[in-house]
């Protein structure tokens, strides 16, 4: 059964992307704009509707013990595709870390349900193939939006539809009926412990539409560079022959601070390139002391006025 899901969910993204295609967005970084709108709009009513409710219940039901415990337990499972994609990212010293922590906290922590790793002192990282396709330079494609699964771009969709789950150790329960019930409560945890943050979301965000867009490319890009992405470059003027390019070289022109000079021609300060004042001697100086009847040594004051 939720085979046919993600298959289901998995044509209906492929889909979008081919008939999105001819949807040209404003932001460069989402082309498919019409179609992940559309597709946002149909999550959000399908949230609303029927996941959010179940969450918000489950919040309410189950204590926040046994909530931390449930969350533990499915971390705990995620640590063993964490720990391989740090080692296939060339980070060995994490993917150590990452199996320690599923040894200890499926043994010591009681099949998870309790973190006594991090108290141990071993760092939870965040790995998923997306993220070990981006650290190998593969770029993340174009932003869209997944049927059900909400955000994404075409290399983390691939990634989580395509490789990801084989990753999840629940999808390996042999016991059909059990495996679909850990699925469930898996993905309703997810969605309960959001519950704080997309309320947050609605009342601040005047399009959310555009703040999950942003929020999800900034944390990917994040992700990808283990919490220090490189700068991205200012775009520049496509043609020096441009207008605007022009405009521009003529405003800062305009603007440029003139040179100073000596009444004889000889420059004081280059411009735009501040640095202490010399007053410079005119070459008429003795001349001048001469006639005034006063004969000084360097530079002095005079008498004289302008």
């Amino acid at each position: 059964m939720l085979q046919r899901v993600m298959g289901l969910v998995l044509i209906g993204a492929l889909s979008g992307l081919m008939g999105g295609c001819a949807t040209v967005g404003r932001n460069p970084d989402d082309p498919l704009e019409g179609y992940n709108r559309a597709m946002f709009s149909f999550n959000d009513s399908m949230d609303k509707a029927f996941i959010k409710p179940v969450a918000t219940g489950y919040k309410k039901v189950v204590p926040g013990f046994a909530r931390t415990g449930v969350s533990n337990f499915f971390s705990n499972l995620g640590d063993v595709w964490i720990g391989v994609n740090n080692i296939l990212q060339g980070k060995l010293g994490p993917g150590v870390s990452d199996f320690g922590r599923f040894a200890i906290n499926t043994t010591v922590g009681i099949v998870g349900l309790f973190d006594v790793a991090s108290n141990a002192g071993l760092e939870k990282h965040n790995e998923d193939f997306g993220q070990t396709l981006g650290r190998w330079g593969m770029g993340s494609g174009p932003y869209v939006v997944l049927p059900l699964l909400g955000p994404s771009d075409v290399r983390d969709a691939f990634s989580e539809l395509v490789v990801d789950w084989h990753g999840d150790p629940v999808w390996y329960v042999a016991n059909i009926p059990t495996r679909n019930e850990l699925v469930a409560t898996h993905f309703v945890s997810e969605r309960a412990s959001l519950l704080d943050a997309s309320r947050l979301m609605e009342q601040a965000a005047l399009d959310p539409y555009t703040y999950v867009r942003s929020a999800y490319l900034q944390r990917r890009r994040s992700l990808v560079y283990d919490g220090n992405p490189p700068r991205k470059p200012d775009p520049g003027p496509t043609s020096k022959s441009s207008p605007s390019a022009a405009a521009g070289a003529q405003a800062k022109a305009a603007l440029a601070p003139a040179p100073l000079s000596a009444a004889h021609g000889e420059p004081v300060v280059a411009a735009g390139r501040p640095r202490s004042y010399e007053p410079i001697v005119p070459r008429n100086y003795d001349a001048v002391t001469n006639v005034s009847g006063e004969v000084s040594a360097g530079l002095k004051p005079t008498r004289l006025r302008p």
